[in-house]
């Protein structure tokens, strides 16, 4: 079962595995920058004009036979995209871009980050006497410095920097310009310029840095940062009412913070994300396929976590709500996936099942799942729902082979 995060480029925490400290740190993602269409009628992206005057080329006087006057390129990266159509009776937009390389679809690490866990720096600590920083629960995992190697004789807060940081992370909201041509305007009329917070972009940026911290096992700083982006949702609830995609994204959000109360033991406060976002969610039209998902798999993890605790019945009670929200989602469109997350659901329900004795139930339940994959036929590019259906289709099998004799009377 991999539920699929609707933040763009951002998958749930339980869904990747952790990476343990100073495994492939230096390893950046490659940046993904979109070009404008030159031959199209849209807009170009102009990127914003650099502030220390670089990179303003002169025109070349055609008239005389002087050369073009070319100025150095700007060493901060910017008016290296593209200008706007002039011909283009359309209002150009600019993207500005952070200066300290955090964006929201391509990360670069920056002054701001912890070269362990490359996320945001969360808990700032420096190391005595190398004087390089890090998270604090990072660092706490050395006794030698990561990047340089110096023996840390102590660990120090470094409290102002955590303040930039802080500071830095509750302003970074992408924002998008969209300004008139400056040929079109008449003499005299002022440029205007329009700003708009983009409340999915920092949402984006802010689950980003939140599965970077899971992942290398920060889990305070992931949950810190999920926090935010929650907070940030609900707001945007409340000024733009219950829309399908703010729904699906709260309530992945709230299960990404049960799953961070999970990794850490706190199986009360993890059933309690899961559950706001089930009574969340639930209240949502369940047209929407995103918004379902989401709500199986939270339902699931509050069976699984009942189940551990010993709790049956209430672990059987969300695990055939979660089947009845799967078998509901795909009467809509049924695909591969959603068919294997069906049967996944089945066998959960007749474990449980079988585990309160009721094995007449169990069977049934172990037997309509295999028909169901044994029936689906995926194509040779679908390998990993393959793998995943053999895998089920395994455990089901030996499920059957554990069949209990009923006792006569």
């Amino acid at each position: 079962m991999k539920p699929v995060c609707p933040f763009v480029r951002a998958s749930r925490p339980d869904d990747t595995s952790i990476k343990k400290p100073g495994e492939n740190q230096n390893k950046l993602p490659a940046s993904q920058e979109s070009k404008p269409k030159q031959e199209s009628g849209e807009s170009a992206i102009v990127s914003p004009k650099c502030p220390f005057g670089y990179g303003q080329e002169s025109k070349p006087k055609e008239e005389s036979g002087e050369s073009a006057v070319v100025s150095p390129q700007c060493p901060f990266g910017y008016g290296q995209e593209n200008k706007a159509k002039q011909e283009s009776g359309e209002s150009a937009t600019v993207s500005p871009k952070c200066p300290f390389g955090y964006d929201s679809q391509a990360f670069k690490l920056g002054p701001f980050s912890c070269m362990i866990c490359q996320a945001l720096l969360y808990d700032c600590s420096r190391c005595v006497p190398c004087s390089h920083v890090f998270c604090k629960a990072c660092l706490s995992r050395f006794k030698d410095c990561p990047l340089c190697g110096a023996d840390i004789e102590k660990i120090q807060s470094d409290m102002n920097l955590q303040n930039v940081v802080d500071r830095f992370i509750e302003g970074h909201a992408r924002i998008k310009r969209s300004q008139l041509n400056g040929d079109e305007e008449e003499a005299g009329e002022r440029k205007t310029v329009m700003y708009e917070d983009v409340s999915l972009e920092r949402g984006a940026f802010l689950v980003q840095q939140a599965m970077r911290a899971f992942r290398a096992n920060n889990i305070d700083s992931a949950k810190s940062r999920l926090t935010m982006c929650a907070d940030d949702i609900r707001g945007e609830l409340e000024r733009l009412g219950n829309t399908s995609e703010l729904c699906s994204q709260l309530g992945a959000v709230l299960g990404m913070l049960g799953d961070c109360c999970r990794a850490t033991g706190d199986a009360a406060s993890a059933v309690t994300y899961f559950e706001e976002s089930v009574n969340f969610l639930v209240k949502v039209p369940k047209d929407d396929l995103e918004i379902t998902h989401t709500l199986s798999v939270s339902l699931n993890k509050i069976g699984d976590l009942k189940y551990y605790d010993g709790d049956l019945e209430a672990a059987r009670s969300h695990y055939f709500k979660a089947l009845d929200v799967r078998r509901n989602a795909i009467k809509q469109k049924s695909a591969p996936s959603q068919i294997i997350d069906v049967a996944t659901s089945l066998a959960k329900v007749a474990d449980v099942d079988r585990n309160l004795g009721n094995e007449d139930a169990a069977i049934d339940g172990f037997e309509e799942a295999i028909k169901m994959l044994q029936s689906l036929e995926l194509n040779p590019e679908e390998a990993s729902l393959e793998q995943r259906r053999l895998l089920i289709l395994q455990f089901l099998n030996s499920q059957m082979e554990k069949k209990q004799p009923v006792s006569s009377a």
